[in-house]
């Protein structure tokens, strides 16, 4: 896992709805930036999907940039292209981008495991939380709150440290092209 204090790695990435190019500076003055990696087949994704697009509402007036991004392989996941995704951002009204990482260099970088994972970076773009959107999974009934991750922007929006006790996130694994799995994924 990408460790706490690491500064958030640069990408170039295309929204799939407006088209245009997000990167860590599209965030410029914002107290803190939430990285969300996500795909629309997962059923993990499925889960939580109304509390992520929730989460977008909820934070639009805060100074918190958010943005989504699916590094799925798309010629074995086509439910996982732009198309689908923009779909997604249409259907629950998801007001953040939702970037598409063809190359997968993007989740290399951030070391995401999983869909869904989520990273959030204080003022100076250092990783303050990675872990759990909250305890609940398919068929466990836990509601879904987003509790974890909105204790974690809550502190870093008010300025209180994030609790370093953070829990994994679990989901679907990423599916990496054929031969660029990175060197420390496990099959």
């Amino acid at each position: 896992m990408l460790g706490l204090g690491t500064p958030a790695p640069e990408f170039q990435l295309p929204d799939v709805v407006s088209g245009n190019t997000i990167r860590i500076s599209s965030f410029a003055g914002k107290k803190a930036m939430l990285v969300i990696f996500l795909s629309r087949h997962c059923p993990y994704v499925q889960h939580v999907k109304e509390e992520l697009a929730r989460l977008g509402r909820d934070y639009a007036s805060q100074s918190i940039g958010i943005v989504a991004i699916s590094p799925n392989f798309v010629e074995q996941y086509p439910d996982d292209a732009p198309p689908r995704l923009a779909e997604l951002a249409a259907e629950l009204g998801i007001g953040y981008p939702i970037c598409y990482d063809a190359s997968q260099d993007a989740a290399k970088a951030y070391q995401a495991a999983c869909t869904p994972d989520f990273f959030l970076f204080d003022e100076d773009r250092l990783l303050v939380y990675r872990g759990q959107l909250d305890g609940s999974r398919p068929k466990n009934d836990v509601p879904v709150t987003g509790q974890d991750l909105r204790a974690a922007m809550d502190a870093v929006l008010s300025g209180q440290p994030v609790d370093a006790n953070q829990k994994p996130s679990l989901g679907c694994n990423i599916k990496w092209r054929p031969g660029h799995e990175p060197a420390w994924f496990q099959h």
